[in-house]
């Protein structure tokens, strides 16, 4: 047996000294370098293209903040944009209560300009 696998691996090795040289040997689904570029390119299509796509949104979305904008933290607060500043946004998370976080702290957009009606709660019968 142990012969067996030495000659397939002799023959296999044989073949790529006498004829594998040039182009052809590259695209070899068993070589080395193709397995890498295949690797890179399915990193870069499944996990940094979406990403750097969802960083160019939240960049866009942070730009487009206004006053009276209902917005979202990464820590879980949510509430109405009442001031903008180049690094701290003022927002009011309920009646008379404001908070003060950074542009980096948020999360998204709720809605835009007036804040979204609150649900009713359901009336018994």
């Amino acid at each position: 047996m142990i012969f067996a696998g030495l000659a397939y691996a002799a023959e296999a090795f044989a073949q790529d000294a006498g004829g594998g040289g040039g182009i052809g040997g590259m695209f070899n689904l068993g070589n080395p370098m193709f397995l890498m570029v295949a690797m890179l390119a399915i990193f870069y299509f499944l996990l940094i293209r979406p990403q750097q796509k969802r960083q160019k949104e939240h960049k866009q979305m942070l730009s487009n903040l206004q006053k009276g904008d209902t917005i979202f933290t990464s820590g879980g607060l949510r509430g109405k944009i009442t001031g903008l500043d180049e690094s701290v946004i003022t927002m009011e998370i309920a009646e008379r209560v404001r908070v003060k976080v950074n542009w980096s702290a948020v999360g998204g957009l709720v809605s835009k300009g007036e804040a979204a009606p609150e649900k009713e709660s359901v009336k018994e019968s």
